[in-house]
């Protein structure tokens, strides 16, 4: 089996398609972290206040529940984590993920999508959900970023050939 996983949370599929670019070309495992409670389009609305996303990113307390806590984090050295850029950082559903197991030694890099903003407090809020020993490295927003950028910037960390 893979030491590498590809860990990702996509709202709308663009995420998806970028953490599957980045298994392949790392030769990694794909896990899909899914809320037990699927988003709506009405939930995805940033422009209403009443908005599911909006009220969790005014909360970063909220944890949504995971639909399973099967990805077997426990198998792999680095876990590339993907998500979408809401309101200038990671959804709360990554934290509630990340809570969900024992990263402690492990090595995260982090990848994202977003229409124009840059990782903003990911890290920072991040890091509050896993033990001082797990590495967290912000990676690269991968929005427009073609197949074979990805694929080379994966090897940047030796994965792939």
């Amino acid at each position: 089996m893979s030491k590498v996983l590809v860990a990702y949370f996509s709202a709308s599929g663009v995420t998806a398609k970028k953490a599957e670019i980045i298994a392949n070309a790392a030769g990694a495992d794909l896990y899909e972290i899914k809320p037990a409670k699927p988003y709506t389009a009405e939930d995805l609305d940033y422009r209403s206040k009443e908005s599911r996303t909006s009220k969790e990113a005014a909360d970063k307390s909220f944890r949504p529940e995971l639909a399973d806590k099967d990805a077997a984090v426990e198998k792999y050295d680095t876990i590339f984590v993907g998500y979408p850029i809401w309101w200038y950082s990671a959804p709360t559903i990554i934290n509630s993920f990340l809570e969900a197991y024992d990263f402690s030694g492990k090595e995260i890099i982090l990848f994202a999508t977003s229409d124009g903003t840059k990782f903003g407090k990911s890290v920072q809020d991040l890091k509050k959900s896993v033990s001082e020993t797990t590495v967290i490295k912000e990676g690269k927003i991968l929005t427009n970023m073609q197949p074979l950028v990805i694929a080379a910037w994966v090897r940047e960390f030796g994965f792939g050939a």
